[in-house]
């Protein structure tokens, strides 16, 4: 493995801690705060945007694999790097943030994140795909 590609690995592994402690935070929620169990749109999009960060950061780490094996110019690579790992923060914040307010009773503006991840997810799998073709 290369040494940028290591050192995302590396950055990921770290990350990766903090979807457990979102995990925790979610459940100490479920349990203790009547607000949150009351807003069912709230509940479902953080636990969605939890187990997409989940995903999403695993899916990086398997296409660091994959990307150092890739015919890609350095350029497509650092692209690739940096676009499926940020699909992990853009599409959990647009869940998490669309819905910070405890009596939110619709996701604001900043669901829109989610477009800009999924963007980023499908162009950075596309073009890992193409370069192991």
């Amino acid at each position: 493995m290369n040494p940028e590609t290591l050192s995302s690995a590396g950055f990921l592994l770290i990350v990766l801690p903090t979807v457990i402690y979102g995990g925790v935070s979610i459940l100490s929620l479920l349990i203790r705060d009547p607000h949150y169990r009351e807003n069912q749109l709230r509940q479902q999009l953080w636990r969605a945007g939890h187990a997409h960060a989940g995903v999403l950061l695993i899916l990086s780490l398997v296409c660091l694999l994959y990307l150092d094996q890739a015919n890609l110019a350095t350029g497509w690579k650092t692209f690739v790097r940096g676009a499926i790992p940020s699909s992990a923060i853009l599409l959990p914040a647009a869940f998490f943030l669309s819905v910070l307010k405890p009596d939110a009773q619709k996701p604001n503006a900043l669901i829109n994140l989610a477009y800009l991840g999924a963007l980023l997810l499908a162009a950075g799998l596309v073009t890992l795909g193409i370069g192991l073709l």
